[in-house]
């Protein structure tokens, strides 16, 4: 089997059930990636060691699905998509039933019609209830169309844990997961493998402490922002006044690069300069340069040090940069932290949706196109755009 991510699935919030958005955490990749490595279809210790890498962290107490591409002609299946759901709630018929219109819609947009499982427990008795829920899981699927080719249980994704096959008499040992081709691929493309999803969901949760300090200096910021642009609209200078302050996130991206953290004064100001519309769509366009990873950086230190729209507006431009690099689970987790911030934030929706849709990553590169010439529009050179 040849593991291929090239296709952008939901990545997601804290239950995939929380919204009726919300479908599964999935490992898009990106075009241009190197292609990954073969891995055996007839090895399931290899595949299992390999789900981290292809999810992007460790899974726990989960159910992995990999979406199965089978050539018309002999060869090879691939996966084509692989997505992942808690497991507490899965024996709620209504979530089930989510489950399952999930992975339908999915294998009908790919065009396939069958999948692979792994079920993750470390808790007692786990086993046997891993194979209740594949006989329910199969009957479900079944009757959606699609055929389980295989289903195994494991207590954890670690060197030397025995899995089970949830069908027949069969087991083995998992792999290294930190040796898996897949792993090495993707450490090679630079893309990080977290220990825990928790590791994704700190990145965007509140500093409550600093988001009050930085609250105390954003109505003046906000007030100083406004009144600069209203004076340059009436003399005709609003483009010339618009591209310093374009120029200035600019210089707060290069000092993020450099490692230094913003101050509570300077988060302010970014928050009230991304509530002008063209600085904010300019935003968007850094996704596909070479500084896309230190704005990242800096939209995480917003998003986290703000409430609202202010930080609905940070997690959506954090989440659109991983989305169009491939990162679907950290994308998923930083514009469900945008729309729980504000419900009604357009970008943010549009994009939650359109993640869990599978819109392919590839397809969001005219948005980020657009934000770049917005930035031409206003004199400001974004740079080379990246692979």
């Amino acid at each position: 089997m040849t593991p291929s991510t090239n296709t952008t699935r939901r990545a997601g919030s804290p239950t995939p059930f929380r919204r009726a958005l919300t479908c599964a955490e999935a490992a898009p990749g990106y075009p241009g990636r190197r292609p990954p490595p073969p891995l055996r279809v007839d090895d399931p210790g290899a595949l299992i060691a390999a789900l981290p890498a292809m999810l992007g962290f460790v899974p726990e107490r989960s159910l992995v699905v990999a979406i199965l591409h089978e050539p018309a002609r002999t060869g090879p299946s691939a996966i084509e998509a692989v997505v992942r759901f808690d497991l507490d709630g899965l024996t709620d018929p209504s979530r089930a039933e989510q489950l399952t219109a999930c992975v339908a819609s999915i294998c009908l947009r790919e065009q396939t019609e069958a999948v692979l499982a792994v079920l993750v427990d470390d808790r007692a008795g786990s086993r046997a209830a891993a194979a209740g829920r594949a006989a329910a899981l199969v009957e479900a699927f079944g009757g959606a169309g699609i055929a389980v080719r295989g289903a195994w249980s494991v207590p954890a994704i670690t060197a030397g844990a025995r899995y089970h096959s949830l069908f027949e008499r069969a087991g083995g040992l998992v792999g290294d997961p930190e040796s898996s081709p897949v792993a090495l691929s993707h450490v090679l493309d630079g893309r990080q493998i977290r220990a825990s999803r928790g590791d994704l969901t700190a990145l965007v949760v509140p500093d409550t402490a600093r988001c009050a300090r930085v609250v105390t200096w954003l109505g003046p910021a906000v007030a100083r922002y406004r009144g600069g642009l209203t004076a340059a609209t009436r003399t005709g200078a609003a483009v010339a006044y618009q591209r310093r302050a374009l120029e200035w996130v600019l210089w707060q991206i290069a000092g993020t690069e450099s490692g230094e953290p913003r101050a509570d004064r300077e988060l302010a100001r970014l928050a009230a300069v991304l509530r002008d519309r063209p600085i904010r769509d300019a935003m968007y366009g850094l996704a596909l340069g070479d500084h896309a990873e230190a704005a990242e950086q800096l939209w995480a230190q917003l998003a986290r040090a703000t409430p609202g729209s202010d930080r609905a507006e940070a997690a959506a431009l954090l989440g659109f940069s991983a989305y169009l690099r491939g990162d679907g689970p950290f994308a998923g987790v930083a514009l469900a932290a945008a729309v729980d911030a504000d419900a009604d934030h357009p970008m943010a929706v549009l994009l939650e949706t359109s993640l869990q849709s599978g819109l392919r990553p590839e397809r969001l590169r005219t948005l980020a196109h657009c934000g770049r010439q917005v930035a031409a529009d206003l004199g400001v050179d974004l740079g080379p755009i990246g692979p």
